[in-house]
C-alpha cells in the first residue's frame, strides 16, 4: 500500500509505464504468496508460487530504484523499501 500511495505523486506522464508497472508487481508479491499458501499441501506448485512472488519482489524493487532515480521517491524511501523487500524475499525459500 505504501507504494500505491507514493506511486500517486509521480507524474502524469509515467501513468502507463513506471506507475502501473510498479503497481502492478508489488500487488503480485502478495498474491503469489496467497495463492502459494492455498496449495502448500502440493508442494511443486507451492514452491513455484514462491519463486513468482521472489520474482515479482525483485522486479518491484527495479522499478522502485528506477522511480527513485527519476527524482520520484526520496532515498529514504528507497532505501527502506528496498531492505524490508530484502527481509520478506529472504524468507520466502529458506531450505
Amino acid at each position: 500500500m505504501r507504494i500505491y500511495e507514493a506511486s500517486k505523486s509521480f507524474p502524469s506522464g509515467e501513468k502507463y509505464s513506471l506507475t502501473d508497472q510498479i503497481r502492478r508487481f508489488s500487488r503480485s508479491v502478495c498474491t503469489n504468496i496467497a495463492e502459494g499458501w492455498r496449495k502448500r499441501l502440493y508442494a511443486n506448485a507451492f514452491v513455484s508460487k514462491l519463486t513468482d512472488a521472489d520474482a515479482e519482489g525483485v522486479e518491484t524493487q527495479v522499478w522502485v530504484e528506477f522511480a527513485f532515480r527519476c527524482g520520484y521517491l526520496d532515498q529514504g524511501f528507497a532505501q527502506e523499501f528496498d531492505e524490508a523487500y530484502d527481509h520478506i524475499l529472504g524468507q520466502l525459500l529458506i531450505g
